[in-house]
């Protein structure tokens, strides 16, 4: 019998790729995103609409309000999580010119920021209230408390397996919130929803040919990780994800479909576990 997978953020750039490769496996896919279908143009290498999308149900939800995709979680087996942010409005505004540099900066790169309510005691369906007083979505509400409440609330249909697409580490240019809220989300969901099989993707920088930009920043990546390996690892501790091995985003697509297959995998899926799985995937279809 076909699986049933929703992916939140499925119009995203790794997500749209989940998709096709649990498409391509003959799984039933469901996205959910505020926007509905993909701006093609943006996650591929082309506008037009690529003829597996028509296979999979393009719906409109908001992350922030469970009342509008809980329905979409029933019956399924396995929901991801791909919908957190890497940059906030603050440091998006600074780099645009649109924020002075030094409030900006400083907003962004302060300790911590506030999120929603606490997610764990939330009534089921219950939305998420931001707590900024400017209603920004910080790293806390979207890749710690949005990740939870999407856990819990595939918990509460019974769904078996969850994955949350984390972060190998931050890096020296990003707020050290940015990776502090992706472990946070982890442990919580981890040690609160123990009877969910819940599985943490943790790639470094994502990469493709058809995001041009992506190319030479892999190719730094590379030779990072490379010059880190020759010197024992001593360099993680400083420069985080921009060692890290850059990973083609259609590798770490096939990985997470494969983990979801495989009953075996959960916790933490790191660089070296996620190639192994998508190793595994491409062997697979060669069958």
């Amino acid at each position: 019998m076909a699986k049933k997978i929703v992916v939140c953020g499925g119009n995203g750039f790794l997500g749209s790729r989940i998709c096709r490769v649990a498409v391509a496996r003959g799984w039933s896919v469901t996205s959910i995103s505020r926007s509905g279908e993909p701006s093609w143009s943006s996650v591929t290498s082309s506008p037009d609409p690529p003829p597996w999308s028509t296979s999979v149900s393009w719906q409109k939800a908001d992350i922030l309000q469970p009342s509008t995709y809980k329905p979409l979680l029933k019956g399924a087996d396995a929901v991801v999580h791909s919908m957190g942010i890497l940059l906030e409005a603050d440091y998006k505004g600074v780099v645009s010119g649109k924020e002075n540099v030094f409030s900006g900066l400083k907003r962004a790169f302060s300790a911590t920021k506030g999120g929603s309510q606490n997610p764990l005691k939330r009534k089921e369906g219950e939305e998420l209230k931001p707590q900024e007083s400017d209603g920004q979505l910080t790293y806390e509400l979207m890749n710690r408390d949005s990740a939870i409440t999407l856990a819990q609330e595939s918990s509460y249909e019974q769904v078996p397996s969850f994955v949350f697409i984390s972060a190998a580490a931050g890096t020296p240019i990003l707020p050290k919130r940015y990776i502090t809220t992706k472990r946070d989300a982890e442990s919580t969901i981890a040690s609160s929803l123990p009877k969910l099989r819940s599985i943490f993707i943790r790639p470094g920088f994502l990469y493709d040919s058809s995001r041009t930009f992506t190319m030479p920043i892999a190719f730094a990546g590379s030779v990072g990780n490379m010059v880190n390996s020759m010197l024992g690892g001593r360099l993680t501790s400083l420069a985080g994800a921009a060692v890290e091995k850059p990973l083609k985003a259609d590798l770490v697509a096939e990985a997470v479909v494969e983990a979801i297959e495989d009953g075996s995998i959960k916790g933490v899926v790191d660089t070296a576990r996620i190639e192994a799985l998508s190793s595994k995937a491409w062997r697979r279809d060669m069958l």
